[in-house]
């Protein structure tokens, strides 16, 4: 079974749950920048949480359907129909022979993940086929490009089940809920203003944003570390440059970095933040470590 790309922007690309063990080889994680979205449209299907989805950026995305399939849709809202029907997020759905799936402009996020019984099928690079274009890895072709017009998406088999999410499986993705940071190693070398400010303030989601990390707008930070020793970078840390103005890094982050780290935001929050467009306010509040991964567990707990 399969999909024809019919028309494509440049920011669909194929995502599954990340590339592994290999940042001792300066290579990057990669993988849907959206997990908890990602996971839950796998979890409709009955398909392993990891397996390779589409993640939409921004819409802009219309798909023929080559023979009867199922599907299901979850994260944002970016005006999806169904042969001009209205498909909403958060759920599975039939698709037959000769029908087109068409991807608008967003409504509510940023990130839309499409899966397929399975999971889509591409070359495992590493163990992964998560598409990271600035390392050449990944992808539909192995090549790390995204997905462009005349591309063919394609599966194997039936759904192993057909599931509704629950509303306690539904985490707030889109509230104006602070996200949580778990505090760094550096977080001594910040003034006392600047920490009061940092999660005091609100900040701003800055245009520049994509899949390496999103550039936070508002009151300066200072550190007095100057320099430091590059070291390996999580996901979601909070890198604050000579200009005060942090940069939370995402999947296609750098593997090391020599900036001073706030700390680091939770894997839910990190999401969260994917969703946000450029403007979107938002503001930071620490939460302890075992307060993170209490929360983490909980949310995993929910789809097994």
């Amino acid at each position: 079974m399969s999909l024809l790309i019919e028309r494509s922007g440049a920011l669909a690309s194929l995502q599954d749950g990340g590339r592994f063990g290999v940042r001792h080889l300066g290579v990057t994680q990669g993988g849907a920048a959206d997990w908890v979205s990602q996971a839950s449209a796998n979890w409709l299907l009955g398909n392993p949480l990891q397996a390779a989805t589409v993640e939409i950026t921004l819409g802009n995305l219309v798909l023929l359907a080559e023979a009867d399939g199922y599907l299901a849709l979850c994260g944002a809202d970016l005006a999806a129909t169904l042969e001009d029907q209205p498909i909403t997020p958060g759920r599975s759905f039939n698709i037959r022979k000769g029908q087109r799936l068409r991807f608008g402009t967003p409504q509510l996020g940023v990130r839309a993940y499409l899966a397929a019984p399975g999971g889509f099928t591409a070359p495992q690079l590493l163990g992964s086929c998560a598409t990271v274009r600035r390392e050449g890895l990944g992808g539909l072709h192995g090549n790390g490009q995204p997905l462009v017009t005349g591309d063919l998406l394609a599966w194997n088999g039936a759904p192993a089940s057909k599931r509704e999410l629950r509303p306690e499986q539904t985490p707030a993705l889109f509230t104006g809920a602070p996200l949580h940071v778990v505090l760094g190693a550096q977080i001594g070398d910040f003034s006392g203003q600047s920490l009061f400010d940092a999660f005091n303030c609100s900040w701003t989601v800055d245009q520049r944003a994509d899949r390496m990390g999103i550039r936070l707008l508002g009151p300066m930070l200072r550190c007095s570390r100057q320099t430091m020793i590059s070291e390996g970078v999580p996901l979601g840390a909070i890198q604050v440059p000579p200009d005060g103005q942090p940069i939370v890094l995402l999947n296609d982050r750098q593997t090391i970095g020599g900036y001073p780290r706030l700390g680091a935001l939770t894997p839910l929050a990190v999401a969260r933040l994917a969703q946000c467009l450029p403007g979107t306010e938002v503001q930071l509040k620490p939460v302890a470590l075992q307060a993170a991964q209490r929360e983490q567990r909980l949310l995993l707990a929910q789809w097994h």
